[in-house]
């Protein structure tokens, strides 16, 4: 394993493209904290015949690039670097990516360049199960399970966020957008304290 300039571990991520497409998972959807609790944005997609996930298509048929961007914007308006980072993110999905693929690769790109972490992104060739399960991430973190993957990358610890007064505390398990748009430039600083 190599490691990125900035020291954050690895620098050289394999996402599986050979997989096919999984309902109600992280691969089409992202939790927020708005001012009434958490909410789901989730992008919608056509089903066919072809599932893999690097072909799934999004669905553009219904006006859900325009809600995503009024639920942020209601969520984060108060936030002290949604506005510095609001039409970068508005700008991937306003391209409207053609597949689900695209998209989640173009928001990773836009959190970790803004992020600040060094990461090569590299796509399988081939579906395979890994030789070392411990290192295998595919299926553990699932929007219907609870995982101790933060806890145990030792992650698991609190930030600001907007609304922590209203919702009695931190609330865990959001999209890394609510890292971002709360603590900007020291995001990278979060994810690197031990």
């Amino acid at each position: 394993m190599t490691l990125s300039p900035d020291r954050v571990l690895p620098s050289c991520v394999q996402l599986e493209a050979c997989e096919s497409y999984q309902k109600q998972t992280y691969r089409n959807r992202c939790y927020i904290l708005a001012g009434d609790g958490v909410q789901m944005l989730q992008v919608p997609v056509v089903h066919g015949t072809d599932m893999t996930i690097t072909r799934v298509l999004v669905d553009y048929s219904t006006p859900w690039v325009v809600r995503t961007q009024r639920a942020l914007d209601t969520a984060y308006e108060t936030a002290a670097y949604y506005e510095y980072y609001r039409d970068g993110l508005f700008a991937v999905l306003d391209a409207q990516p053609e597949t689900l693929w695209d998209l989640n690769l173009s928001t990773i790109r836009f959190l970790l360049n803004n992020i600040g972490i060094a990461c090569t992104m590299e796509p399988t060739r081939e579906f395979t199960a890994p030789a070392d399960a411990a290192d295998d991430f595919r299926y553990v973190i699932h929007p219907k399970r609870t995982d101790s993957v933060l806890a145990s990358m030792e992650l698991e610890r609190p930030y600001y966020q907007v609304f922590r007064d209203r919702m009695g505390g931190f609330t865990p398990r959001l999209s890394a957008l609510d890292l971002l748009f709360n603590e900007g430039p020291d995001s990278l600083a979060w994810v690197k304290r031990v």
